[in-house]
């Protein structure tokens, strides 16, 4: 089974599922926080490689939801300064097992990639389809009951 450097944005519901679905499926996890990671442009290209630009955008962020940013009009360059300045933007999860890295959640990839026991799960968060932007980090108090659990 694969070591799979999973990066979330901590308190997602569909990242909570992707995660268990990894680790029912045997992988062994490296959870990192998607929106504190000291990114730079050469990294976080390297999730993106191969993808159209309009691709590398979380369609759930309220930016793109509401139209202040359309990815498809955008440029690689301007994407990437749009994506490191707020890193809500990028398209998640994105996962690296090995020298390999992926971005979003394709079952059918990932489970190509590295095995996945088959879970039907898709990419987004279903609260997104009634309330945009109601995934919310937890709480500290909510992270420090769950570690000490």
């Amino acid at each position: 089974m694969a070591h799979v450097i999973f990066f979330e944005k901590p308190g997602c519901g569909g990242n909570a599922r992707q995660k268990k679905a990894l680790s029912d499926s045997g992988h062994s996890l490296d959870v990192r926080d998607l929106l504190t990671h000291p990114w730079t442009s050469i990294e976080l290209a390297s999730f993106m490689t191969g993808l159209p630009t309009a691709q590398w955008f979380n369609r759930a962020s309220p930016r793109v939801k509401s139209g202040e940013i359309v990815p498809e009009l955008i440029s690689a360059s301007q994407a990437m300064a749009l994506l490191l300045a707020d890193p809500l933007l990028i398209r998640r999860p994105l996962m690296q097992a090995g020298d390999t890295r992926m971005v979003g959640w394709d079952e059918a990839k990932v489970a190509a990639w590295i095995g996945l026991n088959g879970t039907g799960i898709g990419e987004g968060c279903p609260k997104h389809d009634h309330h945009p932007g109601s995934c919310k980090a937890p709480a500290p108090a909510s992270i420090a009951q769950e570690q000490s659990a």
